[in-house]
């Protein structure tokens, strides 16, 4: 198996689970995983928050850790990577209002390159307009962004991924097994027993 190189947007309050699960997953099985934030350059971290499901109307959010920076967002050329994956949590919310991560997106996507966004990372594919006539994923209470951008919601339950074209998507973090398995898919990545 070849190793890839994936890009990791993040920012504050990112999902502490769906940004620190994947990061060290994909590096366990031998990929490189750069993670970035806007305005911020390897060794820094951002905060994360850790959503919880404890049955109130919608998730709890609690303080989580500080994730640790491994790479300088002004370095970041799409053509450098191999795929992209987007964590959810409330970063996406204002990443999407980035340009130069809405131009990652797209190019990302333009060159048919494997794109993961679990929970809200799916702001950031709707912000990006990469959306019109695909299927996706995401917590449902971005259903109705993935509707306006003229993507189809998949509602499925909260431990499944869903993978269409070069889009691995899934609700939230209980689904990593299923959303990891599918990205890695699109990855090629084989693991054998």
């Amino acid at each position: 198996m070849a190793a890839k190189k994936i890009l990791m947007l993040v920012g504050d309050y990112v999902e502490d689970y769906e940004v620190m699960v994947p990061f060290q997953a994909l590096l366990m099985v031998g990929h490189t995983v750069h993670a970035v934030c806007p305005d911020k350059t390897a060794g820094q971290t951002v905060r994360t928050a850790i959503h919880d499901f404890e049955g109130d109307q919608t998730y709890s959010e609690k303080p989580g850790h500080l994730f640790a920076l491994n790479f300088d967002f002004a370095k970041v050329d799409a053509a450098d990577y191999d795929a992209l994956l987007i964590p959810g949590g409330r970063a996406p919310e204002y990443l999407r209002l980035n340009e130069k991560v809405l131009a990652l997106v797209q190019a990302f996507d333009k060159a048919g390159k494997p794109i993961a966004a679990v929970c809200h990372g799916a702001q950031l594919l709707a912000a990006a307009g990469i959306l019109e006539g695909r299927e996706c994923s995401a917590y449902p209470a971005c259903a109705p962004e993935v509707r306006l951008a003229g993507g189809t919601y998949i509602d499925i339950p909260v431990t499944e991924g869903h993978v269409q074209g070069n889009l691995a998507t899934a609700p939230a973090w209980p689904a990593h097994p299923s959303w990891l398995a599918g990205f890695l898919g699109l990855l090629g990545t084989k693991i054998t027993l």
